[in-house]
């Protein structure tokens, strides 16, 4: 019997193993694949179930894809994008034909396939590698690629022989030319034009039919002894079948087996064959995708700074860096093209439901940044956790995302400018956080106006000179909306808790909430697009989430909830995301924890605390420091005695952050008056304090590599098992709470509340509020009520002149004298 027996079993044997393979040395990873079908059509569902069922026995992870006969050719394009992005999907197959009721262009369609992912080969970049010879670079389509596969079974060489294809298609007849061609064969291409067809026939060794026309070849055109691999599919009637039909082949096979060597019958030869590659194309896919993959590693290009001596001003350092598009930033860090809503070249909206696709994801080490009192100009917070994330992800290469907040010129009336960051550690472009719109680099003149970078010191007044002491009216509702909008997980979350806004009392004295004025709603829906993280960008190309501004003296001050859920579940298990909390580790640590990790889930597991010498100098007896005017000339000289009693200072705040169990990195943020010598003696106090490490930082100067030291520091301390705990209990009395808080943070020797505040307690406990944590808005400049004691003061009272309800965002607001004191001033 000449015919012979093909079968696909062989291909998915060997297929089913390497899978394996790829299981055993890649834990949890499969090779994915996913079919998009528009419309319904019988036929196209008898393909698909054979894929399916094909992927299923190899071990491939296949997805179906159905898109209803109303599908329009944008909705097809729009799923094509986010099959193409996901990364756990090695194969795209678009089901042909599209069965739509609206116009769809399928050239369109399948070219929008991302080359690497089209397993079926048939976008224009694959066709033309094939076409060109370069078989090892691209996929070459399955119906030829099962061809040659079927020929490889006879053991028939294709080296040399006469090869003829008949029919010129994009799918069969083109690429099996091609496929032939450069596996050595001397090809022929016949069509309907052809006038010899079967002088032709007689010719070839080997004969390709895909000319789509029942039973067209004859017997005995066939040379005898051929290879015949027939790949129509044609029904012509049969009244001896049920359905009136019977399916054949292009070649009239009863008499072609009489002559051929081997021939494919028809069903049960080409088609089992195509599936099988098919499935050989999603496995290669697969393949190439692991050989440049790390489990959970980013993709990312960072952008290495040079410094520049002297050091330009941080303005004209955010114009010379050429950021990336964020589109770009946020395919590499993962993110889906519909997870992100671009507004500019340099910053986007991402969508919740990037957290959603990522909520069983493990979550990466949680660190948080935070400080000692510091002088009214500020000793570098924000650009150490920058500089911290940039050493961590551009010089470690390790997924780190930064957190922080947005600029809040309400709070010190732009006199510091509002940028985020400074020198080489800052978020770029700084034109962009201030809301312009221009495509060339900024002027002097313009930078001068939006930064203010070059107040004369001689005409700065008092107000100026006290900014860093303005705190807002903690009545307003702004502010409330704000911690509310930094605190909530989802959309549903945040509009509970603006139903919960306690506005008024009525006369029975029970509280009135927005829900019951019906503008929790409305609000909620005014709030829709702010509750986004906002991606952005550092000089060196870390990725940031700036998102909400939280006032820190009367709310908890810190990035938003979701800004680090969302940055958490995106670097993965084995990377870091770096938080800030507002002010210092006295107030802004303490509400981090109490309040904010409370109602997130969220546990750190490293504290950084950023030390000046200046800072210390002036908590050791140095000059007071003015925002606007120059140093004392203290500053300048080394004085160890003096810096060693301010060091007490930074002693308390280490305990302070060591009161929630967690290790503690000090981070000695270094100016250029600082000796070696001051800097030594600060590390060596830290160090006795009971810090994990501590170390100097150059980051405003060298950006992420000035930051390696306390990088690598960090990542030693997050090796070390988490022991996170609480300050206080919630369920213990309200004034409990604040006693704990003002005992174990600050050093007062009690709490005295106003006969207002005791009123304010009485009620909040009968309304149902006494069991929420406590926010007490004190001033940041001492660990006291008085801005002008430094160093660690003792045996002072508290005094609590009133309290607030801030029920919607879930703590009872606290203020102290300093507070009021500060207000009436200003």
């Amino acid at each position: 019997f000449p015919a012979k027996i093909f079968s696909s079993t062989t291909v998915k044997e060997r297929l089913k193993k390497e899978v394996a393979a790829m299981k055993n040395q890649f834990p949890g990873f499969r090779p994915g694949l996913v079919v998009l079908q528009v419309g319904d059509r019988d036929d196209s569902n008898l393909y698909i179930s054979m894929k399916l069922k094909a992927a299923a026995e190899i071990g491939i992870n296949a997805n179906h894809i159905r898109l209803p006969e109303t599908a329009t050719e944008d909705e097809v394009l729009r799923r094509i994008v986010a099959v193409n992005e996901n990364p756990a999907v090695h194969g795209l197959i678009v089901q042909l034909p599209l069965d739509s009721i609206n116009p769809i262009n399928t050239e369109k369609v399948t070219n929008a396939v991302a080359p690497e992912k089209d397993v079926d080969g048939l976008t224009s970049i694959n066709a033309g590698k094939l076409s060109r010879g370069d078989l090892g670079d691209c996929f070459i389509p399955c119906t030829p690629n099962g061809c040659m596969e079927l020929i490889s079974q006879t053991g028939v060489s294709v080296m040399g022989k006469n090869a003829v294809v008949i029919g010129r298609s994009k799918i069969v007849g083109a690429p099996m030319h091609d496929l032939l061609l450069w596996n050595h064969a001397t090809v022929t291409t016949c069509h309907s034009k052809t006038l010899d067809l079967a002088e032709q026939v007689g010719r070839a060794d080997i004969l390709v039919v895909g000319a789509g026309r029942a039973e067209m070849v004859k017997g005995e055109w066939v040379k005898k002894g051929a290879v015949v691999i027939d790949c129509g599919i044609n029904h012509i009637p049969d009244s001896s079948k049920a359905s009136g039909k019977r399916v054949v082949g292009d070649v009239h096979y009863p008499s072609a087996i009489e002559r051929a060597g081997y021939i494919t019958p028809v069903p049960g030869g080409v088609g089992p064959m195509t599936v099988a590659m098919l499935m050989k194309n999603t496995v290669e896919s697969a393949k190439r995708f692991l050989q440049t993959y790390t489990p959970g590693k980013w993709n990312i290009e960072y952008t290495k700074k040079k410094p520049q001596e002297p050091q330009p001003s941080d303005a004209e350092i955010s114009c010379s860096c050429q950021s990336k598009p964020i589109g770009e930033l946020a395919r590499e860090v993962g993110l889906f093209s519909e997870e992100v809503e671009p507004y500019g070249r340099s910053r986007a909206k991402i969508r919740l439901d990037a957290l959603k696709r990522m909520e069983k994801q493990p979550d990466g080490k949680y660190v948080v940044v935070t400080g000692i009192t510091s002088t009214p100009l500020g000793e570098g917070k924000h650009t150490t956790a920058l500089g911290l994330a940039q050493a961590l992800g551009a010089h470690l290469n390790i997924n780190t995302f930064a957190c922080v907040q947005e600029p809040s010129p309400g709070s010190f009336f732009g006199a510091r400018g509002i940028a985020v960051g400074g020198g080489y550690s800052q978020i770029i472009p700084l034109e962009e956080k201030l809301g312009i719109e221009k495509s060339d680099p900024l002027t002097g003149t313009e930078i001068r106006r939006f930064v203010q970078l070059d107040i004369d010191p001689d005409t700065a007044t008092l107000f100026i000179s006290m900014v860093g002491c303005a705190v807002q009216d903690s009545g307003s509702l702004e502010n409330e909306i704000m911690a509310i909008l930094s605190l909530s997980s989802s959309e549903e979350e945040m509009q509970q808790r603006l139903a919960k806004i306690v506005v008024a009392t009525n006369k029975s004295g029970d509280p009135v909430t927005t829900e019951d004025l019906d503008v929790s709603g409305p609000l909620a829906m005014l709030l829709k697009d702010a509750l986004k993280p906002v991606l952005m960008q550092t000089v060196e190309g870390t990725p940031v989430f700036l998102h909400t501004s939280p006032l820190a003296d009367i709310a908890q001050g810190s990035p938003s909830v979701l800004a680090d859920k969302l940055a958490l579940k995106m670097v993965g298990s084995k990377g870091f995301v770096v938080t800030e909390s507002g002010h210092r580790a006295d107030i802004g640590l303490e509400k981090f924890f109490n309040i904010k990790c409370r109602y997130s889930g969220l546990r750190p597991d490293v504290v950084v605390i950023v030390a000046t010498v200046r800072t210390l100098k002036m908590h050791g007896g140095a000059p007071p420091v003015q925002a606007g005017l120059p140093l004392p000339k203290e500053y300048s000289h080394e004085n160890l005695k003096q810096l060693e009693r301010g060091c007490c200072h930074l002693k308390r705040q280490v305990e302070n952050a060591q009161a929630f169990d967690l290790p503690v990195i000090v981070a000695v943020n270094k100016f250029s008056c600082d000796t070696d010598t001051e800097l030594e003696l600060v590390c060596g106090q830290a160090r006795q304090a009971g810090a994990f490490d501590a170390v100097q930082c150059t980051n405003w100067s060298e950006g992420g590599a000035g930051a390696l030291a306390l990088a690598e520091a960090v990542q030693r301390a997050a090796k070390l098992p988490g022991q996170f705990r609480f300050l206080y209990d919630t369920q213990i009395p309200a004034a409990d709470k604040l006693r704990t808080v003002a005992q174990k943070m600050y050093g007062a020797k009690d709490i005295e509340l106003s006969p207002k505040s005791i009123e304010k307690l009485v009620l909040y406990t009968k309304q149902g509020f006494g069991n929420l944590p406590v926010c007490i808005a004190k001033t940041h400049l001492s660990l006291s009520i008085d801005p002008m004691l430094k160093g660690v003061p003792t045996n002072f009272m508290l005094p609590i002149t009133d309290i607030k309800a801030n029920v919607g965002a879930g703590f009872l607001c606290c203020l102290t004298e300093s507070v009021s004191f500060i207000l009436l001033y200003l």
